[in-house]
């Protein structure tokens, strides 16, 4: 969606970089969402307006050449930018009595800009918008689309899903972004989703920009000419986890040349759910 705005600060608006989100055009890089079960629709909720500026101790990017804090955007233009560069979404699914909450998002690249690292620190809070909405005593500043404040209620199940551009070692993101749900007290990354591919596929690959940690090839989700794990499945520390994979078969599978179609792989991830359980 066109902000309107020169948010790049290159002398132009209107092109891809000057979006809300980058794209040549409203609904690239979108999501959905599929379900075998029965999406309880009345309960869904969305926060693609909620404002960057209104999350606590936002990392706002900062003009370079000032000594301001959080300077990089006009007040006029933080009236209106919205944290998530895609959207947030809580779909809420029907497993026999229990209900599972989906928390799908698609945060920005930490890459593509400069010095201020407007998408680096937008990726960092894009994440948190998660770990904040699922802890009990942190997600009363959040606001959806239809205006209903507040996060998750403590003892629903959840599953946070989609491609979150971040790894925990490896790469350009913040120190720790990731980790804030990898290491929530409310998220299972216990089994975490591997595969053999990665592993191979690690052990040939260019060595990463940055590395803050032994790297688990394991792990890893994706080819960037370097691997590393940022499409995620992380349920909820009340689902028990009873199988996790990531496809990513090794170069002499026979389904190696499916695989690399993208260079983002499926990750999956099968949990027990409860046979009742909150809302």
């Amino acid at each position: 969606m066109d902000s309107g705005f020169d948010l790049n600060r290159d002398g132009e608006t209107g092109t891809p970089d000057d979006a809300w989100g980058f794209g040549f055009y409203e609904g690239q890089y979108g999501m959905l969402v599929l379900s075998k079960y029965p999406i309880v629709e009345e309960e869904i909720r969305t926060f693609q307006d909620f404002r960057w500026a209104d999350m606590p101790g936002a990392m706002l990017p900062s003009d370079p050449e000032t000594d301001e804090e959080g300077d990089w955007y006009s007040d006029e233009i933080l009236e209106e930018f919205p944290l998530s560069s895609k959207s947030h979404w809580n779909v809420p699914v029907e497993v026999g009595n229990h209900v599972v909450h989906t928390l799908n998002a698609h945060p920005t690249p930490p890459a593509f800009d400069g010095e201020e690292q407007r998408n680096v620190l937008r990726n960092h809070d894009e994440i948190r918008l998660w770990a904040d909405y699922v802890h009990p005593a942190r997600g009363d500043y959040l606001y959806d689309d239809d205006g209903e404040q507040g996060g998750l209620h403590p003892g629903a199940s959840f599953v946070v899903l989609g491609d979150y551009n971040a790894d925990p070692c490896v790469g350009d993101s913040v120190e720790g972004a990731i980790n804030q749900l990898l290491d929530h007290p409310k998220v299972n990354d216990r089994d975490a989703p591997s595969s053999e591919g990665a592993v191979e596929r690690h052990a040939e690959a260019d060595d990463p920009s940055v590395e803050r940690c032994p790297p688990e090839p394991e792990h890893h989700t994706a080819d960037f000419g370097w691997t590393a794990r940022v499409d995620y499945a992380l349920p909820s520390n009340n689902l028990q986890i009873r199988d996790s994979n990531v496809f990513w078969p090794t170069s002499d599978h026979e389904y190696a040349e499916i695989a690399a179609s993208s260079d983002h792989h499926l990750v999956s991830v099968d949990v027990r759910v409860p046979t009742r359980g909150a809302r």
